[in-house]
């Protein structure tokens, strides 16, 4: 039988916030779908009653019949598709417990944030690797119980830069899911999205907060433009062509030149402060993985965000101070030493000051 007209049978490799909006979905829309959850705790709910999920087509019960939920990968099986739904600490290990799974013409996808395509290619072949952007945002409150916390697509391309069958194919899959993109620059998705990242995840997992309060704070806008711009100046220096990462958002305007950073005031700053005001509005709900991570004794990921930044920015002799002090915090936080929330937040600020606003 052609394999490229039978249902493409697939494994979600971590059932957190998007892994597990992610499986919901799929469920729903019939998908043969199985999911590896780590924690027998997750792994009992989902194979008893199934995901719950609250998104904006409501709250509901996801019938969750013939769902086999494995704590640890199983030894044989095979799988168009293996999602990489964990966090970007983990990557390396998931693919390494999984990549035995694959089929002949199977793909491993990542949805972690990060740039852990290129880490993930170390495990499997290059060309095996899909990279799966996404450009929304979920949480776990309760085990088994999936929140989408804003709406939004994804992005998906390859390393090499192509499209090809199998991500048409994963396409169709993932629009049961939202609405999907194709990307021959997949380098320039990541970045401008690695910059988003950096700075909402990070300043939200010090601040303590969901963004939409965070981002009501003029210095915690300041923070974030600052986060972006370092990143920018990084991503150049790598030779990365960034994409926008909404049709009216465009980075390369949003970073600060010379002149904003050194201005008390300008048009030009009004406006951008602006723009982060009306993404923490559009994304007011969305909290931090990393603090939910700390929360539960975990090691938050800020090694594949600002930490991923800091360590690049290095080898082409570039300063990134906000990004270093974020990254220094954040695990001064995951230690325990300190607690997050606007102190801390406006301790950062007042350490990465070196030009007036």
């Amino acid at each position: 039988m052609d394999s490229s007209r039978t249902a493409p049978r697939i494994l979600v490799v971590g059932c957190g916030g998007i892994g597990g909006v992610v499986l919901s979905r799929l469920l729903e829309a019939g998908h043969p779908v199985h999911a590896v959850a780590r924690r027998e705790a997750i792994a009992q709910v989902l194979r008893e009653r199934g995901p719950r999920l609250h998104d904006e087509k409501g709250e509901r019960a996801v019938p969750g019949t013939n769902l086999e939920v494995f704590v640890r990968p199983p030894e044989r099986g095979t799988y168009d598709f293996i999602l990489l739904a964990t966090p970007p600490t983990g990557v390396e290990e998931a693919v390494r417990d999984t990549r035995h799974l694959l089929a002949p013409e199977g793909a491993v996808v990542v949805l972690s944030n990060g740039l852990c395509e290129e880490r993930v290619a170390r495990e499997v072949e290059a060309e095996r690797v899909i990279g799966a952007v996404v450009a929304w945002g979920a949480s776990s409150p309760e085990t088994g119980v999936y929140v989408r916390t804003a709406t939004g697509g994804i992005v998906l391309g390859t390393l090499r830069g192509g499209t090809d069958a199998r991500v048409e194919r994963l396409a169709g899959v993932l629009r049961a899911v939202c609405p999907v993109e194709l990307t021959t620059n997949l380098r320039g998705v990541r970045w401008s999205k690695l910059a988003i990242n950096c700075a909402i995840s990070s300043l939200g997992t010090v601040g303590g907060d969901r963004l939409g309060p965070l981002m009501r704070q003029r210095f915690v806008r300041r923070l974030g433009l600052e986060v972006i711009t370092e990143v920018l100046q990084v991503a150049r220096a790598e030779g990365v062509t960034l994409e926008k990462v909404a049709p009216t958002l465009e980075l390369e305007w949003l970073a600060l030149d010379d002149a904003e950073r050194r201005a008390r005031g300008s048009p030009s700053l009004l406006l951008k402060h602006a723009v982060l005001l009306a993404i923490g509005t559009h994304y007011r709900k969305m909290r931090s993985s990393m603090l939910a991570a700390i929360e539960r004794g975990r090691e938050p990921a800020v090694d594949s965000l600002n930490g991923e930044v800091v360590r690049k920015a290095q080898v082409h002799g570039i300063a990134v101070p906000v990004n270093t002090c974020l990254w220094e915090t954040v695990h001064a936080l995951g230690r325990h030493e300190l607690k997050p929330g606007l102190d801390t937040l406006r301790a950062v600020y007042a350490r990465t000051r070196s030009l007036p606003e």
